[in-house]
């Protein structure tokens, strides 16, 4: 079973040609503002205040970089959706993050963070959806399993991937987890081995 025995933080970047160079294969983690990533990146890593947790949604506003295991990169990308921030500056955030995921040789993945406490997003389909356009190769990840009932939660889940399957001839694959829990920690790990050690 894969664990991560190092994870350090590499860099904040505001731009694709600020970022570490593309020598070693990244992940990409995004979802909407207050998702749940930044507890979520604690959770894989083992780091307790790897990526800094808050209440306030906009939190990461820059592509940060972590290097683990000297190996790969795990990259947080800045949410998308509500955050209480001009929207000339939403603008670059999503500019920003576009340029990253379309233009970055190195990036192998993007897991999509979908909270599984709420009905499909709009925003989520929709970025979920110019992914597809793209080509880019993703996983969805259902976050906060703890806070839900389990019927709920996969009322929640079928909704979503039925509002998917409109536009989806194969539905991307999923995980569900709880950071609180540790649960989809080992699934995770090993989908992240498979991609990482296998793939670059």
């Amino acid at each position: 079973m894969y664990q991560i025995k190092s994870a350090v933080f590499s860099k904040s970047s505001a731009k694709i040609e600020q970022c570490p160079p593309d020598n070693l294969p990244e992940i990409a983690f995004i979802g909407r503002s207050n998702v749940g990533k930044s507890s979520l990146i604690n959770m894989l890593t083992g780091v307790k205040n790897l990526a800094k947790t808050s209440s306030t949604p906009g939190k990461t506003q820059l592509i940060n970089h972590y290097l683990i295991d000297n190996a790969w990169y795990l990259v947080d990308l800045p949410g998308y959706g509500y955050a209480k921030v001009p929207l000339a500056e939403k603008a670059k955030w999503e500019k920003m993050t576009w340029d990253y995921i379309l233009e970055r040789k190195s990036l192998l993945y993007v897991f999509v963070l979908v909270d599984i406490r709420v009905s499909p997003q709009k925003s989520d389909l929709e970025f979920i959806r110019k992914l597809g356009e793209n080509g880019i190769a993703i996983k969805i990840i259902f976050t906060k399993e703890d806070k839900v009932k389990t019927m709920e939660g996969q009322r929640n889940i079928t909704a979503f991937r039925e509002a998917l399957s409109e536009e989806w001839e194969i539905l991307p694959e999923y995980f569900v987890t709880s950071s609180e829990k540790k649960s989809g920690k080992i699934e995770m790990l090993g989908l992240i081995e498979e991609i990482v050690f296998t793939s670059f």
